[in-house]
């Protein structure tokens, strides 16, 4: 790599940054070409030049920003072995996501798609990148279980997202009822790995049952 490429990325770099620092300390509406520059330490004139405009910087920023949060965590989703792992490991990052103002950040990234083109696209893009990791584990963690045969893990992963962003936007106006709702998803862990627990001929009542219900 040229040193002027090493330098254009190392800019762009700082400004995805400032553009995620700037939405997450100071909301959307405070946002624009100086203030991001201002944070990321660069001329804002490099903004135009680099994205084009503050809407493309910020549709940017925000899969910049979840491709960074999915890489921290994707060997913990690759060592999940059961559902109430799955769920254990989301209410931590759930945590660390909060700790770290990325839930105040989703909130604003949220509320700026009503009025950004660009955001609503992006911002459905790093959720993916969350649903793809929950999917390949529901698909895992399900298989041999008498759900597999009938669970949606594609479905289902998109369940869990839309859960836990819902739970992580209500925890703002009431966090014990956020925090009894991320009880409530824990406990369906406790009954599928209740489902685990069965005998061989158990589960194949709990199959045919299933299939019964299904064919309804």
């Amino acid at each position: 790599m040229s040193p002027e490429t090493a330098k254009s990325q190392e800019t762009k770099a700082k400004l995805l940054d400032g553009a995620l620092r700037t939405l997450t300390e100071h909301g959307i509406a405070k946002v624009s070409a100086r203030t991001i520059a201002t944070a990321a330490g660069v001329n804002q004139a490099l903004v135009f030049y680099h994205f084009g405009s503050v809407d493309e910087l910020l549709a940017a920023a925000c899969r910049y920003g979840a491709e960074q949060s999915v890489a921290r965590y994707r060997p913990r989703f690759s060592a999940v072995t059961s559902l109430s792992e799955l769920l254990a490991v989301g209410r931590e990052i759930h945590e660390a996501e909060r700790a770290g103002g990325h839930v105040a950040l989703l909130g604003q990234l949220l509320a700026g798609a009503q009025t950004h083109a660009t955001l609503g696209p992006a911002t459905a893009a790093g959720l993916d990148l969350w649903i793809v990791e929950i999917e390949k584990v529901l698909a895992r963690v399900l298989a041999d279980t008498p759900l597999g045969e009938f669970a949606d893990p594609s479905g289902l992963a998109r369940a869990v997202a839309v859960a836990f962003v819902g739970v992580e936007l209500y925890e703002g106006v009431d966090a014990v009822g956020a925090s009894a709702a991320l009880d409530a998803l824990e406990q369906l862990g406790v009954v599928v790995a209740a489902l685990e627990e069965l005998g061989p001929v158990a589960q194949r009542a709990v199959r045919h049952r299933l299939r019964r219900r299904g064919r309804r």
